[in-house]
This record gives structure tokens, sequence and C-alpha cells, in this order.
């Protein structure tokens, strides 16, 4: 959907694309693959509701969560949030059921500096917090672990490394956690370390997102195009890393968000030439990113779907909001709008803006061609010794009929072979680049030069068919060439003279 007009044309400029991971390159179709607890990993579908560590872990993916289930049992939310209640509830967690015996009294709800949430629920004997976030996020806030529903001395070092195994498979990894009160701390007189310290892990969980089927073509048409892909995500580094390698997006070089914080532009102006994945990047710091290749005058189409990703889309040559997951906020703010929320989608886009921009050209050479030959048909005349060769009538003709159908129907023209294997057209280039302007004075002279030779023949013999002569070689000599412009780079006979039924 095309909000802003102009971004079509900006399309086939576009020298990077800046795309989210989730949703865009994958298919936003969360579930929950793995679990490491009780120091081994489980299988999702091997979970056992019956042992005290997964029994806890699934009341706490039950309460702590927003999803919501329809009357008709669909789950409604964010895709991470309804595959984490999803597992639950097939292992016979009733969410329902759950928020009748603790009900949900406050919480702490995500935001991207903390990447974590907690809610907080009353419990038979107090109050029982549970969070869940992103694993470098929630570890370091946890002081004890469960072992076998127990809680035991915390070995850091080695959930962090199952967080990077996990990761390094392609899964997005949560950590959970829980943490008990005797009274309700106050929100108010509590900031977040009061409340989401000193914690008690349960377990990482691993979700799956899978790779949208088209994206590797997608990516691989981008580089045909001139056009470098780079992934721009909140996930963890090895998640990302996996992905990427997935889709073919190169990913020798992955720069956290905090490895950006800490540059200059001018380190990051050279780091960004070589890097193709940014993970756990903040909404503020994908601006930093535009900025720093638009500095290297590159044209920049950048993806967002979140309330903060607004000023991102706003800086970037093209803001590509998603449809279907993304704000109100992203969508007002962007210049275009991705129905299907598909990656691929934006390359044909890039394809439909460079065939209507290559129309546009056509249409101009037509139409300026044409019009130069009448003006010099009209202009010379007179200088040869020959009378008006149209009366205005004729010129009406010409211009409502043989000008406007024949150059409203080259807009209907297929896009030019290898208009993916081009490199893009350089933001600052004319129009009129690349011969078009001598393009429409040459052969408006050589039209013009077969329209008088023609009524100058018809004076010597029939005096009185001369404007006939002159109107009729005009027309077909305009409809001739619009043939011969209908591709920059083949013949007619190579496009196939039915290519274009309109015209």
């Amino acid at each position: 959907l095309v909000r802003r007009l102009p971004a079509v044309e900006t399309l086939g400029s576009v020298t990077y694309i800046l795309s989210d991971k989730t949703g865009t390159l994958t298919e936003n179709k969360m579930r929950l693959e793995r679990v490491y607890a009780d120091g081994a990993l489980i299988d999702a579908a091997g979970l056992d509701g019956h042992q005290e560590t997964i029994r806890i872990l699934l009341t706490a993916l039950s309460l702590s969560n927003d999803a919501r289930i329809e009357p008709k049992g669909a789950l409604i939310g964010d895709p991470t949030e309804t595959a984490l209640l999803a597992a639950a509830l097939r292992n016979g967690f009733d969410k329902t059921t759950l928020e009748h015996a603790h009900p949900r009294v406050f919480e702490i709800p995500f935001d991207s500096d903390r990447k974590r949430m907690t809610t907080f629920h009353r419990a038979p004997q107090g109050f029982i917090a549970y969070t869940k976030g992103a694993s470098e996020s929630v570890v370091p806030r946890c002081s004890r672990v469960l072992l076998r529903g127990t809680a035991s001395p915390l070995d850091a070092e080695s959930w962090n490394q199952a967080a990077e195994t996990m990761a390094a498979q392609g899964l997005r990894t949560l950590a959970v956690a829980m943490r008990t009160w005797d009274d309700l701390p106050n929100p108010d007189a509590s900031n977040d370390t009061d409340l989401e310290g000193d914690l008690t892990l349960i377990a990482l969980v691993g979700l799956i997102d899978p790779p949208r089927a088209a994206a590797k073509q997608a990516v691989s048409t981008c580089f045909t195009a001139g056009i470098r892909p780079v992934m721009v995500t909140g996930d963890h580094p090895a998640t990302a890393r996996a992905i990427a390698e997935r889709v073919g997006i190169p990913a020798g070089n992955v720069m956290t968000g905090a490895t950006l914080a800490r540059q200059t532009d001018a380190e990051l102006d050279i780091a960004i030439q070589d890097t193709s994945v940014f993970a756990r990047v903040d909404p503020a710091q994908k601006i930093r990113l535009v900025a720093a290749l638009q500095r290297k005058h590159e044209l920049v189409a950048m993806t967002g779907d979140g309330v903060n990703d607004a000023p991102a889309l706003k800086r970037a040559d093209i803001g590509v909001a998603m449809g279907r997951s993304g704000t109100d906020v992203a969508r007002e703010a962007a210049g275009l709008v991705l129905l299907d929320d598909n990656f691929a989608t934006i390359v044909a886009a890039i394809r439909e803006g460079r065939r209507i921009y290559d129309n546009i050209r056509k249409f101009i050479r037509f139409a300026l061609t044409g019009n130069s030959g009448e003006i010099l048909t009209i202009f010379l005349a007179p200088f040869f010794g020959l009378p008006i060769p149209l009366l205005p009538i004729h010129i009406l003709w010409v211009n409502l009929v043989t000008d406007g159908l024949p150059g409203l129907a080259l807009a209907a023209e297929p896009g030019e072979r290898g208009i993916m294997a081009r490199p893009p057209r350089p933001p600052a280039e004319s129009v009129f680049a690349n011969g078009l302007w001598q393009h429409v004075i040459w052969v408006g002279a050589l039209i013009a030069g077969l329209t008088l030779f023609a009524q100058a023949q018809a004076m010597a013999t029939d005096p009185a068919k001369a404007q006939t002569m002159a109107f009729t070689v005009l027309t077909l000599a305009q409809l001739f060439h619009v043939f011969a412009i209908r591709s920059e780079v083949s013949s007619l006979w190579q496009q196939g003279l039915l290519s274009n039924l309109p015209l």
C-alpha cells in the first residue's frame, strides 16, 4: 500500500534495505521448540507437567502473558506470547483457571531498554512475581535456580552457555524467573531493580520462527539488483546469525546494540560497510544506522512495526511499515505499508517501482518526441515555401488520440528484461539522462522532415491532398515510434508484438 506517491519513484534508487527479522524475513509463526530446565535440554513435545520445575514454568508462561483466548478458542496477541500460552494449554495449564487462583495485581510491562516484563499475582501465602525476557537481561538478576523444584545456587555461566547454544540453533531464547513476596511491594516507591532483583531462575525457553519460503530468493534478488539487505533485530546475536545465514544474508560480523552504543559516528560509518546483521538493537539506534548510511549517500528503505520505530521510519528515505503486526503510529510514519508483512513484497515493490519509472521515461520520450515533431513541422513549413501543414482540428486529433492513447498504453508495458539485474538508479539522475533529450530532438526532427517531405511531394502532384498526406505521415510516424521505444534494451521482435495488448 503506497501512502506517499513519491516513494514509488524512490524505490528504483534503493541501495540498502534495513529489515527487521521477526515477521518480515521469518513467518512470525512462533512455537515453543526447546526448554532448558533442571540442567537438561528438553524437547517441547516431551514436557512433563508433573515435574515440579516444569509445572512452575508452565504456570509462569500462562500467568505472565498478555495473550488472550477468544470464545472460539483462537489465541490473540503478540506471536511470542501466543506461542508460550499455546504450549501451556497443550500441557493442560488453562490460563483462565490459573488467573482465578492467582489474580494479577499489577505488572511492569515490557520495554526495549529492560528487555523483560514482570507480573505480580496473589498467592495463598503472599504474592508471587514472574519475570520473562531476554536471557542476558534476566539471568544476571537471578541469585538462585530451580532444580527439580528446589532453589539451588545458580551457575550463571552454564546457563548463559545454554542460552548461546539454543540461540545458535536459530531459537529465540527467553529466560523465565520468579520471586515470592510476603507483602505486596509498592510499585510507586520501588524502582525496577528492587522489584526485578534477587530472582529464582526457572528455565530457558526457545521458540522457533522459521524463515519465510520466499525470503532466500528475495535476498538473492537484492544482491543481483545492487541492493544490500541488512538485518536489524532485537533478538540474540546467535539467533540473528542463524536466521541470516538461512536466508542468505552474510553474517560474518554481527554487531550488537551495546557495541553500537559505544561507537562514535565516524567509527560507525566505517563499521557499517562490513556489517550486515545488527542484533539486540533498540529502536533509537535504528535512526543512527539510517543516518550513517545516508552520510555515505546511500538510499535507505527501513522496515518497522512498533511505536518506537516511527522516528526511524520517518528518517529513512522510504519507511516501510507492517500492515498486519504494525501499529497505527508506524503506518502513519511510513511511505509504504506491507499488507502481508513479507520481505519478498519489498523486493516486488522495488521491481514495480523500477518498472513504473521506466514507463514514465518511455511516456516522456514518446510525448516530447511527438510534440517536437509537430512543432518543427508547423514552424519549418513556411521556410520551405509550404502552406500550413496542419489545421487546428488536426493538431487536436494528434494531441488527444495519436499522442494520448498510445502514451497511456505505455503504462501497461511489462518490466524490462533484467530489470532486477541492473544497479539502482542514482537518486540525483535526471529523467532526461541516458540520451533521452537527444532522442527527443533528433527523432522529432526526423518525424518533421518526413512529414514535410510528404507534404512537398503532394504539393507537386495533388495540392488538394497535401494536408491529408502531412497529417497521415505525422500520425503514422508517431505510432511507429511508440513501438520502437517500448524498450531501451530489447528490440520489438524480442519483446513480441502482442506483449502489450493495450498498446
